[in-house]
């Protein structure tokens, strides 16, 4: 079992807080011989439409000390995460989640944002004094 972010409540909080359901900590899906471990998953029943919105959120602080290095492995890890959840579980849609700060100071950098626009990259930005997601960034 991987080690939790130290984001990881703080998040699990906010996703509540903004009326999600966590349905798993931790998701484990094993594509072929590889085994990925997705740190939540939450649903939302939207009632106009009486179906559901699933996703998988990957958790990252960016506390390490090259912001960039940080992204790179964030990066991957995502685009990973979301092939596996393609063939695992097509309907549920990949979120990475980010400080505020992190999105303010090194996410809104031109690079960065062509990169994210790329690679299609959806981001969940939360407050972590709060304990609330800010913006969804689809």
């Amino acid at each position: 079992m991987p080690a939790k972010d130290i984001f990881h409540n703080t998040v699990k909080t906010a996703l509540e807080k903004d009326k999600w359901t966590v349905t798993d900590e931790n998701l484990f899906i094993q594509v072929e011989d590889i085994d990925f471990y997705i740190d939540l998953t939450a649903e939302k029943i939207l009632a106009a439409e009486k179906t559901g919105k699933k996703i998988a959120v990957e958790i990252k602080s960016f506390l390490g000390p090259s912001d960039v290095t940080e992204f790179h492995l964030a990066l991957g890890q995502c685009l990973n995460y979301r092939s596996a959840l393609r063939l695992t579980e097509p309907d549920r849609i990949l979120y990475l989640a980010i400080p505020v700060d992190v999105y303010n100071e090194f996410f809104s950098r031109q690079f960065i944002q062509r990169i994210i626009g790329e690679y299609q990259l959806k981001l969940l930005i939360f407050n972590p004094a709060q304990e609330e997601i800010l913006l969804w960034k689809d």
